[in-house]
Parts: structure tokens; sequence; C-alpha cells
């Protein structure tokens, strides 16, 4: 990356400082981007679902992996349960969707319940192993809450036999036409006649789009984070035996000596996955990790939007500058970094990838969709959100401290440093995460195309990037109403 000619920043920088300026390019199509990354993680698009209780859970790590990303499952989740996680995540079929399933003589009510945990919007009515309707939240209005379900579901719907999937884009294409002609979102799908699955339109586009986040055994890869407290070799351990693919090594203020003892007790066990430590913003908290054993170093201190720690201490640092720096730091070592909080647009997420990190992790913006793991909650108005809360909070700290004795947990509720309760609303056009997936990588794909770069080594060589006022970035905002 480099900056515009006669440019050269006075004072450190944010994404909405910056833009990139378009060059010369051979690229001729979005799809001939290829966004996978170098870091040893897998990944096949450069998106890592942040580990937040309010984000990261067994669907979120699910969904994201199908679609080519990872998603670190929170330090504060007990071990057997993320053993159960990693287990899950694992057992599912990288093309075929996870149903939503009810039984005839559920109730509408538990129906509606169950709906809203995935964006398929419909749940499968199963009656000894086999699909016998599907009800979506259309067939439940105005019913009664009680009504079974049988009342209400669609009998002898479309069914699809996983074996049509088998045969890559073509069954993919054929399955979609199935549904096309049928004029259905939706079907399940079955093999030898059990259910195992949904697939829906959009769901078999994205698989012909995006390719899976696969481990050497062709399962979905998932990862989980460990504190720096306690004893950090065991938990490792535990967590390398549940079958992690990324192990993270997180603490707000990652330049610090207790997190160069945590990392040389990961080491300790000898793991055989990326090992990722932070979070940092200067070269020389790179240097510090990498030594102690960090393959990957997150980058960020204060950018998250559920985040007060700038308010509150006055320490962290603006996002792009943290990341140009970090990223030329880990590269002279041969490692890379994570770009952890601070995107709110897919303009971000690419400026952050131009600046050189290897992928960006992302959170609030995530917990309101479908797929994080709070229930869904209606305002009084029709719209719906979730509860996020930031990993630094009261909210958070109770979680995590929830082992100690009252006294102590008392002591250490007094002082936070993020939001414990705030709404995010989901948004009505983009309600799942997979819908915020396809705009993100749509737009990062676009940026390449402009850099003419085919992949994201390209991109972060090939980008030219200026400095613009606050009225720069505003002009690039599109008008919210007709004018």
């Amino acid at each position: 990356m480099r900056f515009l000619p006669g440019q050269s920043p006075a004072t450190d920088l944010t994404y909405g400082d910056v833009f990139l300026v378009p060059s010369r390019s051979e690229v001729a199509s979005r799809f001939d981007v290829d966004l996978s990354s170098t870091d040893g993680t897998g990944t096949t698009i450069p998106v890592v679902v942040a580990n937040m209780t309010a984000v990261a859970g067994r669907r979120m790590a699910e969904t994201v992996s199908r679609r080519g990303g990872v998603a670190i499952i929170p330090q504060d989740v007990p071990t057997d349960v993320v053993a159960d996680v990693v287990a899950d995540v694992k057992s599912k079929d990288p093309v075929i969707e996870t149903p939503v399933v009810v039984g005839p003589h559920d109730t509408v009510h538990t129906a509606l319940t169950l709906i809203g945990k995935r964006a398929h919007g419909a749940a499968v009515v199963v009656d000894d192993g086999r699909p016998v309707g599907v009800v979506t939240e259309a067939d439940c209005a105005d019913v009664d809450r009680f009504t079974q379900v049988h009342q209400v579901m669609t009998t002898h719907p479309l069914v699809l036999d996983a074996s049509v999937l088998d045969g890559g884009r073509a069954g993919l294409e054929a399955a979609y036409d199935q549904l096309h002609t049928a004029r259905l979102k939706v079907a399940p799908v079955t093999r030898d006649g059990a259910l195992v699955g949904v697939l829906t339109r959009k769901g078999a586009l994205r698989s012909s789009v995006y390719a899976p986040a696969l481990d050497s055994q062709g399962r979905l890869r998932v990862g989980a984070a460990v504190g720096i407290n306690g004893d950090v070799a065991a938990k490792a351990k535990e967590l390398l035996a549940a079958g992690v693919d990324v192990l993270v090594v997180d603490t707000a203020h990652g330049h610090q000596a207790k997190m160069l003892q945590a990392l040389d007790a990961v080491r300790s066990v000898g793991p055989d996955v990326p090992v990722v430590a932070g979070n940092v913003v200067t070269a020389q908290g790179v240097r510090d990790l990498v030594a102690a054993g960090a393959d990957i170093v997150k980058v960020g201190v204060g950018p998250g939007a559920m985040c007060t720690t700038r308010m509150m201490t006055a320490v962290g640092r603006p996002q792009f500058s943290a990341v140009l720096e970090c990223s030329a730091a880990a590269r002279e070592l041969g490692k890379h970094v994570w770009a952890d909080g601070g995107v709110r647009h897919p303009r971000d997420v690419a400026l952050a990838l131009a600046a050189g990190a290897s992928q960006v992790m992302i959170g609030s913006w995530f917990a309101g969709t479908y797929e994080s793991p709070g229930d869904l909650h209606d305002d009084g108005t029709g719209r719906l959100y979730k509860e996020s809360f930031g990993m630094a909070s009261a909210r958070a700290v109770a979680a995590r401290t929830a082992g100690g004795s009252p006294f102590d947990r008392a002591r250490k509720a007094l002082y936070e440093e993020g939001i414990s309760s705030g709404r995010m609303f989901l948004d009505p056009q983009r309600p799942g995460v997979e819908d915020l997936l396809d705009q993100i990588t749509s737009g990062l794909r676009s940026s390449a195309t402009y850099a003419g770069a085919s992949s994201l080594a390209e991109f972060a060589d090939r980008a030219v990037v200026g400095i613009q006022s606050a009225a720069g970035y505003e002009e690039g905002r599109p008008l919210p109403v007709s004018w």
C-alpha cells in the first residue's frame, strides 16, 4: 500500500480519514478475485467473527464457516461447552444448512420461537425423522399461539434429495431450478427419506460463490479463545483436544508480561494450529508477541462499537494507522495481523486489508442477525433486535468471574470499559449474517478490481490510499432520502 503522491499523514488515521484510489486494472470480474487468506487459518474469505459472547456461538460459527470465514468462541464459555460446540459445528454439512425442526403437535408459539434462530424463515415439521410439512412465520400470522403446527403447516412439501447436491455446481443449479419453479424459498433435504437439512434458493447461489472453510478432514473450521489468567496451558490443551482450528490468546491489553507468559504456556503444549494473540496497536507490541510465540497478532484498542476504553482511559489508537504500522512489523517477521474492531461498512474491511491485515474481526456488526446467540426481541413497533454487550463490560466481567468469591466479583464489577447492554436491530434488508457477508465480500471484491488485484496479497501491494476531510467522507455517503 502507498499513499497518494504528496500525501504524508501528519496524524494517526481512522478508516473514515482515508479512501482508495482506482488504478489500471486487468481484472475483468469480481468473481476473478481470490479472497482466501494466507495466514494459515484456512479461511476463504478474510472475515473472523470476534470472540464476543453476544455474537459468536454455534449457529454463527457454522454459518460463517460454511461461507469461508471462521468464528472464535469466547473465553468465558466453559471448555466442555466449547468442546460440544466444536463437535456440533464439525458435524454439519458444508452445503446443506441446518434446519429448524418442530413436531406436528408442537404449538405455533414454539415454532415462532425457533424460526427466529436462523434466517430460513421456516421450520420443517418432522414426524418419525421424516419431513411431513413446512411452517413459516406467515402461516402463523393471526393464529392462536396454542394452535398445533399440523393445523397451519404446508403439507406434502417439495423435498430435495441430498444426492442431487453431490454434483457440485450442476447439482446446486438443478436444486435452485426446482425451488424457482415451485416458487419456494426453502425446501427440506433428505437422504434415504430422513431429514438431513434444508436448502434455500439463496443458499444454493451462495454455495456456488463461496468456498467453505474446511479442515484437513473436510469439516467446517472453528476457533476458540483463552484468557491470560488461571491455568492457561491446561485450558489450551483442552481446547486443542476438542479440535479447535485456531487458538486465540486474548486480553484487552496484549502488550504486558502476563500475555507473554500466557503465550509461553500455550506454546508449551505444542499447538499445531495457528496461535493468535492480542490486542496491541504498536510495532513493538507485535514484535514482542511474535517473539513470545504468536503466529498472528490482533490489532485494535478501543475502536469497537461496544467499547468505552478510549473515553474511559484515553488509551487506544486510530485503527487504520494501528493496522498499517503493526502489519508492516509482522510482515518483516513473516507473520500476520488481524484488524480487530472499528469496521462499520464494507469500505472499512477493504481499507483494513489494504493496510496489510490478513483478516478483519467483526463483532457488533454481526450481533444484530438471526445467527447470533441472543433471543429476538420486539421493541414494540415491530422492529426486531438482539442485545449486545462489550467483553470488558460489567456484564461480561461478571460472567468470566462467576467462579470467584462474592467479594472479589464485586470488586471487579466496580470497573468496566464496555457497554453492558445495547440494542442491535436487525436490518430488514439484511437480517442474516450471510446477507452481511454478501455485502462485505461484494464491496471487497469490487475494491480489489478497482485496484487491479486478483488476490488479497496483490490488493495490499497495489492499493493506493488518499487522505480526506470530513467533508470528503460525507460526500461519499448516499443520500438517505430522495432530494
